[in-house]
């Protein structure tokens, strides 16, 4: 059966015309429209609101130098009816997870349930951060639930919650490690990094200073066991591993891998990106690892949010908890305290960390429950299964856990990418892990319903049958067109207006 798409075309936002394509699948049916406003130029944009309508008024008289005060100021005047429709538009040319699907492989951006933000909002969490420990039980109760909601999810014995983001938690576990291993007297100077880990492993590693052993992967895309064995040794501090990996492979020689690096004197460390396809089904502490970071904007749906604010919060297995970043929460005679645990690496974040992310974490946590847990992850793992199916590019290895990558095969990944911007939805993860060539990696999350993955797959099909030219225009339907990417980081121009050559 065909599939008939409906696009809105870059018409006059106020009347919009549909064209229209057809893909051969299941029937269905998309809408299609970043809203524009249109001058009499042929060129639609949406101008700035003194574009539209401004008034002049004189500015009074100041004691700065006269090069930098004006005589008069040009503001926007408009009616509120346009206001209003204005940062309208402006939305609409936005896209998020509450327009479609966001499957960017090893992002884990599932839907942030709104009930969170209310949570969050509420007067009586936003206390100040200096008063005494015991004007503010009630938090520091939360606190203390959520580190044991988060151990036993992970299987740890300790939890700090001060870590500011993933990367910022990862860097804080390393440096545990690093405590850990300069307390008894162990002088180690390498970490070891599989080749398809995320790029924080290698920053992260460099940066607490270690040098970094590269992995190489084994044929069937997850660690090479002999390629592993000559790797560790006296030096080895750490092995860094993703599990399941970023290509959705679950890591079927874990224990043994365990056994290695600690039969080495090094220690296991979990990068918690993937631990979505986990929960309430394999804990990280239970296969071995020692230390580990939680995403929560990834595993527990707080917001990704533009860059932040995020948090990353970090398991320990009991011989590390001496450790963990000062201040700690524990419970003492019935009461709750903050305290400095005994050989603590110091502090990596003020007060009680990213407190509103922390607090979305635990309402996230506490409304599903342990089913609720188990049954995200089911649904994940089902959900990116299901879409590798579906999809006429090669997908090689598999079968998956939460996420999939795909091969764009004779086209160029980031132009496949683009190219789906036409057809409504966000592209997935582009040209990485390097291990699969042009990469599309996808991670659908367990928020998608079947006919949101049929969509998407239609999405990649269309793209997939597209030609060259098609792929190399694109985007030509949203209000971004394509941009010079690499002139662009090269020559950034860091300023909403024009700037002359000078």
């Amino acid at each position: 059966m065909s599939l008939r798409f409906a696009l809105l075309s870059e018409t006059p936002w106020d009347k919009p015309r549909p064209t229209s394509f057809t893909l051969d699948t299941e029937v269905s049916r998309v809408k299609y429209d970043q809203a524009r406003w249109t001058d009499d130029s042929d060129d639609r944009y949406e101008p700035l609101l003194s574009e539209k309508a401004n008034e002049t008024v004189e500015v009074e008289d100041s004691p700065l130098p006269d090069d930098l005060t004006r005589d008069s100021l040009s503001l926007p005047d408009p009616a509120e009816p346009e206001l209003a429709r204005h940062y309208t538009r402006l939305s609409q040319m936005n896209y998020g997870v509450e327009s479609g699907p966001f499957p960017l492989g090893s992002c884990t951006m599932k839907y942030n349930p709104s009930f969170t933000e209310d949570v969050a909002a509420r007067a009586d969490a936003a206390i100040h951060p200096d008063r005494p420990d015991s004007t503010v039980q009630g938090t520091l109760a939360l606190c203390h639930r959520l580190q044991d909601y988060l151990g036993r999810i992970g299987g740890m014995d300790a939890v700090t919650l001060q870590p500011p983001a993933g990367a910022a938690g990862e860097f804080t576990g390393i440096q545990i490690a690093k405590a850990y291993h300069e307390n008894n007297g162990d002088e180690r100077t390498e970490v070891v990094i599989p080749d398809s880990a995320h790029g924080t492993n290698f920053a992260t590693a460099a940066m607490a200073g270690y040098e970094v052993v590269e992995l190489p992967s084994g044929d069937d895309g997850r660690v090479d066991i002999e390629a592993l064995e000559a790797a560790v040794g006296d030096d080895t501090a750490a092995l860094m591993l993703t599990n399941p990996n970023t290509l959705g492979l679950f890591e079927r020689d874990i224990e043994h891998v365990a056994d290695i690096v600690h039969d080495a004197g090094g220690l296991l460390y979990y990068d918690g990106a993937n631990l979505n396809a986990l929960l309430g089904r394999a804990r990280p502490g239970d296969m071995g690892f020692d230390v580990m970071h939680y995403n929560v904007h990834k595993t527990f749906a707080t917001p990704h949010g533009g860059g932040g604010p995020g948090a990353g919060p970090v398991g320990v297995r009991e011989e590390l908890a001496q450790f963990l970043p000062d201040p700690h929460v524990r419970e003492r005679g019935g009461n709750y305290e903050h305290y400095e645990p005994d050989n603590t690496i110091g502090k990596v974040h003020g007060f009680y960390g990213n407190w509103p992310v922390l607090l979305k974490t635990f309402a996230y946590i506490a409304r599903l429950g342990d089913e609720g847990l188990r049954d995200a992850s089911a649904k994940a793992v089902l959900n990116a299964n299901y879409l590798a199916e579906q999809i006429e590019y090669e997908v090689p290895f598999g079968p998956f856990h939460h996420e999939f990558v795909a091969s764009a095969g004779e086209q160029d990944a980031a132009d496949a990418a683009k190219r789906m911007l036409d057809y409504g939805v966000h592209p997935p993860t582009t040209k990485w892990p390097e291990i699969v060539d042009e990469a599309l990696m996808t991670e659908p999350t367990e928020s998608e319903t079947k006919r949101s993955l049929d969509q998407l797959a239609a999405a990649f099909n269309a793209v997939a049958g597209d030609s060259d030219a098609e792929l190399a225009d694109a985007p030509s339907r949203p209000a971004a067109k394509r941009i010079d990417q690499a002139t662009a980081a090269r020559n950034p121009r860091l300023s909403w207006q024009a700037l002359d050559d000078t």
